[in-house]
């Protein structure tokens, strides 16, 4: 943890609407202090909805609801009406929290930020899902006194091994998790596939240009669902359907205002994260979305 660091990282200590545990703080007392030990508590209360078949289990319809909870308090709420044990008590299937990448990315950067940690989720895509293709995905960041640390917190022993994952899913090697603004300037700059980027049929210029508004938000105090919309991403007065959208978009000028966005992220400017997201029409999250869907 650092004892010093400029502005640009301690400001990720301070919670935000949405990793702000509020009344439920007091569910982190007791947790680990390491890591480890901290992201196997998430995934013991925690199973990815999409995962949640190759454990043996099928979501009943309620529990295919939890992935609609914005916030860390209302997700807690939610844990702990399923099981009231203390955090570090592993849940049984049938009674964890159903949710998705960006839920655990979330609550081990509120954890963290709560220890004085700076932390932050990211959204973007992982290279270990399907080979050759770039999934949707989310991690956490934190800042170990000297870098920013990627960690994978869904990932436990199952996922692991069916992915056939050979690295330290704790401290990701560059590469392994690709941040939207890099796919984004991988795009434009070098060739790169925008269909090869994700999820599901949905795909291409379009999702990545989802996922690089996700990540400039989720920079600037609004941790969004992955399939929030807002502003430019669903801008059909100026860029037409999908198709056309791209086709646009790749004629375009290389200094956009997407291209400047992609850049100041790829780039961890963080004086230009937050004035392109502060002034600039289309990019920030309408005040109403972060508290909807409690």
């Amino acid at each position: 943890m650092p004892t010093q660091a400029p502005h640009e990282v301690t400001r990720y200590i301070s919670h935000t609407r949405i990793t702000d545990p509020g009344s439920m703080s007091a569910a982190y007392e007791g947790l680990p202090e390491d890591i480890p030990g901290l992201v196997e508590v998430i995934q013991g209360i925690f199973l990815h909805i999409h995962w949640a078949q190759r454990y043996g289990v099928t979501p009943s319809e309620e529990q295919k609801g939890h992935v609609q909870a914005r916030l860390v308090s209302r997700i807690f709420e939610i844990v702990m009406d399923l099981d009231s044990s203390p955090l570090t008590v592993l849940r049984p299937l049938e009674k964890r929290f159903y949710g998705n990448c960006r839920d655990y990315s979330v609550l081990l950067s509120s954890i963290l930020r709560s220890r004085g940690v700076p932390a932050r989720a990211r959204c973007g895509f992982g290279t270990y899902f399907w080979p050759g293709q770039y999934e949707d995905h989310w991690v956490c960041e934190y800042w170990n006194g000297e870098r920013w640390v990627v960690v994978d917190a869904q990932l436990d022993e199952l996922q692991r091994s069916q992915l056939k994952v050979d690295f330290n899913t704790l401290d990701m090697p560059k590469g392994r998790f690709v941040n939207a603004s890099e796919a984004w300037l991988r795009c434009r700059e070098q060739g790169e596939d925008p269909d090869k980027f994700g999820i599901f049929d949905m795909r291409g210029f379009w999702f990545i240009r989802g996922n690089l508004l996700r990540e400039l938000a989720a920079l600037n105090d609004a941790e969004m669902l992955p399939w929030d919309v807002w502003g430019l991403m669903n801008d059909e007065a100026s860029h037409g359907d999908k198709q056309s959208d791209y086709e646009q978009l790749v004629r375009a000028e290389r200094h956009t205002l997407l291209d400047r966005v992609a850049r100041a992220l790829f780039e961890d400017d963080d004086e230009r994260i937050l004035s392109l997201y502060r002034d600039e029409p289309g990019l920030s999250v309408p005040r109403e979305m972060i508290v909807a869907g409690l």
